[in-house]
């Protein structure tokens, strides 16, 4: 017989996985979480990192905690909401292991998410631009990255690296 793992065990699993370098596990338990928050939601279960940078709203474990009736109006009607609060920090703890195991595509995705719930969010801002920069796309990293020095005071000038991701904590 199986034990039920909920969603906050699920979320301090993947830390343990993330501060053991391994990435690739803390991503996978994040997936488990968001794949169980989309079928709390009644929204459809994501496909993991499927489909274009444009697609991502569809399939992305990051965004999976939006159902339908929360993409335009910033999160489902928090009375019938089964999480009831926002995902901005388990989101961003999946971007930062998409980054380091290198699924870019993903991360930006993630990162991105953060962003749309926490505009306000520096350290989402850093791990976006250092994305970009680490998929060769360091014109689209600007922006990112000069608000995250703007909003957080994070070094991004020219000596700063695409591992400068992890100095800031969970």
């Amino acid at each position: 017989m199986m034990t039920q793992v909920y969603g906050f065990e699920r979320y301090e699993r993947a830390r343990r996985y993330y501060e053991d370098t391994q990435y690739l596990e803390a991503a996978r338990e994040l997936e488990e979480l968001f794949t169980e928050i989309a079928a709390a939601r009644g929204a459809e279960s994501p496909v993991p990192g499927e489909g274009s940078p444009e697609d991502m709203s569809h399939g992305s474990p990051a965004q999976a905690g939006q159902g339908a009736s929360g993409a335009a109006a910033g999160g489902p009607d928090a009375a019938s909401d089964p999480v009831g609060h926002g995902l901005a920090e388990v989101r961003l703890l999946l971007a930062r292991s998409y980054f380091r195991s290198a699924q870019l595509t993903r991360a930006e995705g993630a990162a991105r998410q953060v962003i749309a719930e926490d505009p306000q969010d520096a350290y989402a801002h850093l791990l976006l631009g250092r994305t970009l920069q680490r998929a060769g796309r360091s014109d689209e990293a600007a922006g990112p990255l000069r608000l995250a020095q703007l909003l957080g005071g994070y070094d991004t000038g020219s000596g700063g690296s695409a591992m400068d991701v992890d100095d800031a904590p969970f």
